[in-house]
């Protein structure tokens, strides 16, 4: 019965007046003379690209996710063009099928021609001699018609044949050329898969001497951090961070780093408070927005302040200089009981004896009276507690947007109520969202560059050759960790009195080791988390380009930086002019 319908079909399309087109709807799909050409163009070209790849792998290469990808994509096109030939091939298998249904037809089809060519010429002898002319003409139309029709069929079912015939060929073809480029690019694979391997285990064993710096270049960073003298928090008084974009340090294709905040970005932010409060949050929430895992209890003592006689804690606290009476009452109070937490917590609830400085809390004496006195009252005795006892409610003045578990920023064990906070009224996919949305925006350290010279408009920004000059030297870290401790910067001397090498000697350094070193730079770009907070990568891109994590551009920068120029936070961006 299926060969019965096919058969229909066939003389359906074969019978009924129709363009050769029609007959197209029984034959695999039209190819056009170039389509294998074009993918076979395509596969050559990620197959160059994979040359390549492979050829740009060294032990430093550092896209290895790209060159996985280009394999990917090479894997990617040879399933679409098996998935085509196999198409091809079902095709051509329905078609031989038909074929022998169609070859069956073709001899009937001659047969009648035959008999029906016969058939007409006794009509036109008929027609010569016959006395019923009209019937005569009827059937020399009938007939001549039939035979017509015959004709076409035949040559439509040879075509076919013929059509069918080439698209095998062109089907052999096709595999035979997939099954050379399958076999090479596996080939290739292998080998990629071998120099990643290579690769990413070389990376590993340089992993902990890229881009950490000794524990004396450490020591020196962190007394260069010092030396900014940035207020831990608004104790010290209002903040003083310039905006360098708007000075001129009197040289074209200049470059400053820009940090989002200031330290130490534990714990609770107090410009992101105030930012919390004008939109319209209580002080529970902007303290639960910072803090984890605590509850609000009521606590009491007296204690032990630094030049001062003991006191109670809540006559202590109307002396704390923490926040001015200018922010907003909500911000106020979650700064009263973040006071009062990190006192409880500071003297072991009333023990020890507490400093009057940053290092602890600003305390003047007194009543600082004012909104902060209604703050202090309004939340007396309310304390943020964990596991029984007052935490440690750290704060600082700008935290740039984010804030940050106690352990990456100091170091030591995890304190449960510190975390990772993303201090933005809404998701940030952009330094310039971040800038717009953060709550600690109206800081006027939320966005700055830290450091200056003499010259250059007491500025941070940096010359092209300056960021050639830190470029390669993080180049030369990577090859030659003995070469480290001559990496300090060049406008000071040498901290423990060995040889610092200036630009000119590790460019030399880096050509002896047959490394292209920077002579200019162009262009600087910077990749960012702005979930974390955090530049996670920089590429610096001149007569030659080089990508940097975040934090491996970051140490080595705050080493060989002029002056006292640095970056102070995890999150940094790039400006130009």
């Amino acid at each position: 019965m299926k060969k019965i319908a096919v058969l229909i079909l066939i003389l359906y399309f074969l019978l009924v007046p129709k363009s050769f087109g029609g007959l197209g709807l029984l034959l695999p799909s039209p190819v056009r003379a170039d389509e294998f050409e074009e993918l076979e163009k395509k596969l050559s070209d990620l197959k160059d690209a994979l040359q390549k790849s492979i050829a740009a792998t060294t032990p430093l290469e550092k896209n290895l996710s790209v060159l996985e990808e280009t394999l990917n994509n090479i894997r990617e096109k040879i399933t679409v063009i098996e998935t085509d030939v196999a198409q091809k091939e079902k095709d051509v298998n329905e078609g031989e099928e038909l074929l022998m249904l169609a070859q069956e037809l073709l001899g009937q089809k001659v047969r009648r021609m035959y008999i029906s060519s016969t058939q007409f010429n006794a009509v036109k002898f008929a027609l010569l001699f016959g006395k019923n002319l009209n019937l005569t003409l009827r059937q020399f139309g009938y007939q001549r018609k039939v035979i017509e029709n015959d004709r076409d069929t035949i040559i439509k079912v040879v075509l076919y044949i013929k059509d069918l015939e080439n698209k095998k060929q062109e089907l052999e073809n096709e595999k035979v050329r997939l099954k050379i480029i399958k076999e090479e690019t596996d080939k290739q694979a292998g080998f990629l898969s071998g120099e990643i391997a290579g690769a990413k285990k070389y990376q590993t064993t340089l992993s902990s001497q890229i881009a950490q710096l000794s524990a004396r270049q450490q020591q020196l960073v962190a007394q260069r951090l010092a030396g900014l003298n940035l207020p831990t928090s608004l104790g010290a008084g209002p903040l003083y961070c310039t905006d360098d974009r708007k000075r001129d340090p009197g040289f074209s294709n200049a470059f400053a780093f820009f940090t989002f905040g200031i330290p130490h970005r534990v714990g609770m932010n107090q410009y992101g408070a105030n930012g919390r409060a004008d939109a319209g949050q209580n002080h529970e929430q902007i303290l639960q927005s910072y803090f984890a895992d605590f509850s609000f209890e009521n606590r009491n003592a007296r204690i032990k302040v630094q030049g001062y006689s003991e006191m109670d804690l809540e006559e202590y606290l109307l002396g704390i200089y923490e926040m001015p009476n200018s922010f907003h009452i909500e911000a106020l109070k979650a700064q009263a009981i973040a006071a009062r937490s990190y006192a409880l917590a500071y003297t072991q609830n009333g023990e020890k004896e507490i400093c009057t400085t940053q290092a602890c809390q600003v305390y003047k004496g007194g009543n600082k009276g004012g909104a902060w006195e209604q703050a202090v009252k309004d939340t007396a005795g309310k304390t943020m507690i964990a596991q029984g006892q007052p935490i440690t409610a750290w704060y600082s003045s700008t935290d740039g947007g984010y804030t940050f578990p106690n352990e990456s920023v100091w170091g030591g064990s995890h304190r449960s109520w510190t975390k990772n906070t993303r201090d933005t009224s809404s998701d940030v996919g952009s330094f310039g969202e971040l800038l717009d949305k953060a709550y600690d925006k109206q800081s006027p350290c939320m966005y700055a560059a830290q450091g200056w010279r003499d010259q250059y408009a007491k500025s941070a920004w940096l010359k092209s050759d300056e960021i050639a000059d830190i470029a390669n030297v993080i180049l030369l870290a990577r090859a030659c960790s003995d070469c480290k401790d001559h990496f300090y910067q060049t406008d000071k001397g040498h901290p423990y009195g060995g040889e610092i090498w200036d630009e000119n000697r590790v460019r030399q350094e880096l050509s002896n080791r047959q490394i292209t070193p920077f002579t200019a730079v162009s262009n600087i770009s910077l990749s960012a988390d702005f979930g974390g907070g955090r530049t996670t990568s920089v590429s610096i891109s001149g007569n030659r380009s080089e990508s940097y994590s975040g934090d491996e551009f970051k140490n080595w920068f705050n080493l060989r930086a002029p002056a006292n120029i640095q970056i102070v936070g995890p999150l940094y961006n790039i400006e130009r002019r």
